[in-house]
């Protein structure tokens, strides 16, 4: 395993063949512009490039290149990679990949993506790894990449395998290649009265056995001999990751930020004596050491693995939570990322929460997450999380994801944010599930059936939950309210996030959700954010760079009339970011996000001779109407005492 420095920063060790070049990007001088110009009329800052794109592990954190904060905010890509129609691949072309990740940029602001591999068609046949396959999954990762997000690839399975299954079964799955089923000679699948696909997880005994079998690398003879079958697995994935490695330019490698080893871990059943604890401690756990020495023999010494739980460590359902999430694993040190799942299986049963998700929902089950992310002194990642938006509980969708947006901003209510800003905690990762632009339009052969094609959804176990499909004229459109998915938060924070809300005030029909609610104490900031949108980050300064804070801005907020109240000034028109050297000319502006035609963020520059650890806020808005200066400066003085008073 590599060593590590001891503040918790991975020292990178020289990739095989390439020349690491971690340096700054030239630096670019632009003329200086009025209020409200265009951020995309100024150059590329200096601080954009090779380090902005870098993402190591800092104990609970991540931070890029420079030093700063990052958080990842993307989707899956995609659930297509569980069908048969495209080869086990994201995208029939790579010419779709690139249409979607533009529109990814565009739509939301998307820095991150889980890039969705399929087991079955890297190994068709046992030792012999399928490179056009390999070639084109990574032309379609490239389309991301060069799009400026960054990308962690997934091994996906879902029920062990698409092979367990019948043709004239109810469900199928992915994962497992053929010649895998074949030589374990597993019962005939049967989940008997299930109504969910999950339900086959616990109730179907060839998914049981066979998930049970590659656990304990269970031995099977083939045509090509015999073979165990886990220690393929992880041949195949050394293969990919080797693959990856040499055929991504270094820039595209630095975005590459880690790999997911293998989808929503499970025992399939447990040994006589064995539970969900000790199955962590004894079977995954030393699996995720396996594959990760995979990955350093590869060339991916220092990125980390995003590992799992057992899958059902944080079920929000009593009679199927199971006890885990790695409590065993000590501190295991940046080689690694906390990653797990949450789905409100309440709200999508339709039985065990028949109303909808209301303010603070899951502020628990979230809060869960930041207290194992500290225990375990990682950063945590949300990599999939979602509700149905077809179906007989899709009516719960828009309040459902609101709330869960919501408990990644923070661990806190709306209704106690502004209160009790110092419990905010952080601001959490996340890839939703998730963006398959095909939604509604397959043509999938359910288990190679080709009297049961299936079009609807995600063609995949009566799925639905793609946030983008493509319209008539074949453009990228958003299925869900375009203010939820397209978020300001905070891409890269100089130093140390304290507390972040955003209200999106997205809609469920004609009703408008706005759960933050801000304190009759604050009456000129409420009148700055009027009914409009905002967000609110605090934020600490560590020192260690002179890189800016940035967050995203939303496509309809126009930077003309976008409202900043900050202890760093207040105005309303940013002007557009140009610096002499590193030294911004304007502490609050915009500039263009990379990688996206129309797109902005905010750029938060400190005075360069601040003292480390100055608390600092920024209060973001796209009000109505353009507030005064006066009405600007009685807000930032609100804040100000909000700020000093609030137990930072």
């Amino acid at each position: 395993m590599p060593t590590h420095e001891t503040r918790g920063i991975r020292i990178g060790r020289p990739r095989p063949g390439r020349t690491r070049l971690l340096g700054a990007a030239v630096l670019l001088l632009a003329a200086a512009a009025a209020p409200g110009t265009p951020a995309a009329a100024a150059e590329a800052p200096w601080f954009d490039g090779r380090a902005a794109d870098q993402v190591a592990v800092n104990g609970t954190r991540f931070a890029d290149g420079h030093g700063r904060e990052v958080v990842l905010r993307g989707f899956n890509v995609s659930g297509e990679t569980k069908l048969e129609e495209n080869g086990g691949l994201p995208f029939a072309t790579t010419a779709d990949a690139r249409k979607s990740a533009a529109a990814m940029r565009h739509l939301t602001g998307a820095n991150a993506v889980r890039f969705l591999l399929s087991w079955a068609h890297a190994e068709p046949e046992p030792g012999q790894v399928d490179t056009g396959y390999l070639e084109k999954a990574t032309a379609q990762m490239k389309a991301f990449l060069d799009a400026g997000i960054r990308v962690f690839p997934d091994f996906h399975q879902d029920l062990y395998s698409r092979h367990l299954f019948d043709k004239d079964s109810w469900y199928s799955g992915d994962g497992a290649p053929k010649w895998v089923i074949d030589a374990g000679g597993y019962p005939k699948e049967s989940c008997g009265i299930c109504f969910h696909w999950g339900q086959n997880i616990t109730q179907n005994q060839a998914v049981m056995n066979s998930t049970r079998d590659f656990w304990r690398n269970r031995e099977l003879t083939t045509g090509a001999g015999t073979v165990r079958v886990q220690d393929a697995f992880l041949a195949t994935a050394e293969k990919t990751m080797t693959y990856l490695a040499r055929q991504l330019t270094d820039d595209q490698f630095t975005r590459v930020v880690g790999f997911d080893p293998l989808n929503e871990p499970y025992a399939g059943a447990y040994d006589d004596g064995q539970n969900s604890r000790t199955w962590e401690k004894s079977v995954l756990w030393p699996f995720y050491e396996k594959f990760r020495a995979r990955m350093d023999a590869a060339g991916w010494q220092d990125k980390p693995a995003f590992v799992e739980p057992n899958m059902f460590w944080n079920s929000n359902l009593d009679f199927q939570r199971q006890e885990g999430g790695l409590l065993d694993a000590g501190k295991p040190g940046p080689d690694y990322v906390f990653n797990t799942h949450y789905y409100d299986q309440k709200a999508i049963s339709g039985i065990f929460m028949p109303g909808k998700a209301a303010d603070g929902q899951y502020a628990g089950d979230f809060g869960a997450l930041r207290d194992r992310s500290t225990a375990l002194d990682l950063p945590a990642v949300m990599s999939e999380f979602g509700h149905p938006l077809a179906g007989f509980t899709s009516d719960k969708a828009p309040t459902v994801v609101k709330g869960m947006y919501q408990a990644l901003d923070s661990r806190l209510p709306g209704a106690s944010w502004w209160t009790r800003p110092a419990a905010s905690g952080a601001v959490l990762s996340s890839t939703q599930w998730q963006w398959d632009i095909y939604n509604g339009r397959h043509h999938e052969a359910m288990n190679g059936n080709a009297g049961k094609i299936l079009t609807e959804g995600d063609a995949w176990n009566d799925e639905d939950l793609s946030a983008v499909r493509l319209d008539d004229s074949g453009a990228a459109a958003p299925r869900q309210d375009a203010r939820l998915l397209d978020r300001v938060y905070p891409r890269a924070v100089a130093g140390r996030t304290l507390a972040f809300t955003f209200e999106d005030r997205s809609r469920d029909g004609s009703t408008t959700l706005s759960w933050d609610r801000i304190p009759g104490s604050l009456p000129n900031v409420a009148k700055v954010t009027g009914s409009g949108r905002y967000g609110m980050l605090v934020w600490r300064s560590g020192g260690a760079t002179d890189a800016p804070t940035e967050l995203r801005l939303p496509r309809d907020f126009d930077p003309a009339r976008t409202t900043v109240v900050s202890d760093l000034g207040t105005l309303t028109g940013p002007p557009a970011y140009t610096a002499h050297g590193h030294t911004a000319d304007h502490p609050v502006a915009t500039a263009a996000e990379p990688g996206d035609n129309g797109g902005n963020r905010l750029v938060l520059s400190a005075p360069a001779d601040e003292s480390t650890g100055t608390l600092h806020y920024a209060l973001i808005a796209d009000g109505t109407a353009a507030p005064s200066a006066e009405q600007r400066a009685a807000a930032q003085r609100e804040l100000a005492r909000w700020a000093a008073d609030a137990g930072f």
